[in-house]
């Protein structure tokens, strides 16, 4: 057993402990609480680490990113993000294409981000299905929280750039939307000739389809349907095929979102905002701002704070929440952009997200002042074990 002792805790689950102590058991959290409750003798314990008075939090999660895809330093051999050959591939897992051994896993378990959510680019219509990682491990499968997560969908100006040039569909945002309600039109219609085989209302099994067997799970809302959308218009688009076709939905980027708070306040989409720090580099980004983390936090709507790795360096998810932090944001607000509401937003906090009993024995030991350039990671702990 691991105990962490002398530790100022916040357990992102609305208590906090400015002396208090963290038992792990295992991968897990046992118990977490303040020093006077602790009764069982320190010999007792594997390993004790002492906190020395340095905060403890619950190791960051990367809600959106593509570590893996796009590994550090290989150039084009490394491109493995984007299958862009068809608008429609929703059978492609992402867990088939990262390569575990990228640096890019190693920094980010040492700036104390401990899961990531990542998965295919935003050249595809709908690009395939996302996972949940944690950043240690020997080998992709060693890795896996959840997979799949989520499954990957953009609209806007990435797929018309990819596939309007060449003549193909789509070229416009009409296009895009027809593409994605299409696809999802053929997947209700196979879930419902799979569940009238299954009840025994047909008597013909439908014919194996690859793309539409990925595509169910979203139909029968096991999956969202993780949607790149950085203007307003593409994320009102969004939303308004979800209710179509009554489907679970997530906001990847929602640059824009700040143009349509109400709208968003009201549908309390879950969303993933960012990256922040990145420049305006292409038509999408011209409204992008802070203000729309204000907006968001402003309007009651929990968000996600994310890298978009490699858009932004995944070792940096940290200093985005700060830098959001100095622009407006609430320091609390911030801090849970990279721990419960990350964990939340993409249907994890079951394991991860806050240091609770049950949880997975993720940690981050950090001194300095919160969310300032000040801070320094001391310590992780991965599954229980210290890691850095």
């Amino acid at each position: 057993m691991l105990l962490i002792k002398n530790a100022h805790i916040l357990t992102m689950e609305d208590a906090e402990y400015e002396y208090g102590y963290i038992i792990a058991d295992g991968t897990k959290i046992q118990s977490v609480g303040p020093m006077a409750d602790l009764t069982i003798p320190e010999n007792t314990f594997d390993e004790v680490y002492d906190a020395e008075g340095h905060y403890a939090l619950p190791g960051f999660i990367d809600a959106h990113c593509h570590v893996g895809l796009w590994a550090e330093g290989a150039g084009s051999e490394g491109a493995d993000g984007n299958e862009s050959t068809d608008p429609v591939t929703p059978q492609l897992r992402v867990i088939d294409s990262i390569d575990p051994f990228d640096q890019a896993f190693s920094e980010a378990l040492s700036a104390g981000v401990t899961t990531v959510v990542t998965g295919p680019g935003s050249t595809n219509i709908i690009g395939g299905q996302f996972a949940a990682l944690k950043t240690g491990g020997r080998w992709v499968d060693e890795m896996i929280l959840r997979a799949p997560v989520a499954m990957k969908a953009a609209l806007g100006e990435n797929p018309k750039k990819t596939y309007g040039p060449k003549g193909n569909a789509p070229k416009t945002r009409m296009g895009s939307a027809a593409i994605l309600r299409e696809t999802l039109f053929k997947a209700k219609e196979y879930v419902r000739k799979q569940d009238a085989f299954l009840s025994g209302e047909e008597k013909n099994r439908p014919e194996p389809d690859f793309k539409m067997e990925a595509m169910a799970d979203v139909i029968r809302k096991k999956l969202p349907l993780k949607v790149h959308a950085h203007r307003a218009d593409d994320i009102c688009t969004a939303i308004r095929i979800a209710e179509e076709f009554d489907i679970r939905l997530t906001i990847e980027h929602c640059t824009e979102g700040h143009l349509i708070a109400p709208l968003l306040a009201e549908k309390q989409v879950p969303l993933m905002l960012g990256p922040a720090m990145d420049c305006r580099t292409k038509p999408e980004l011209k409204n992008k701002e802070y203000k729309v983390y204000c907006a968001m936090e402003e309007a009651g709507v929990p968000f996600a704070i994310i890298s978009d790795h490699n858009v932004m360096p995944i070792n940096e998810l940290y200093l985005l929440a700060s830098l959001i932090h100095k622009n407006g944001v609430s320091q609390d607000v911030a801090l849970r952009g990279i721990t419960i509401n990350a964990a939340k937003n993409t249907g994890i906090d079951d394991r991860v997200g806050s240091l609770a009993p049950g949880k997975d024995a993720n940690i981050v030991i950090q001194s300095g002042e919160l969310l300032t350039l000040a801070a320094k990671v001391e310590a992780v702990f991965l599954d229980g074990k210290q890691v850095r």
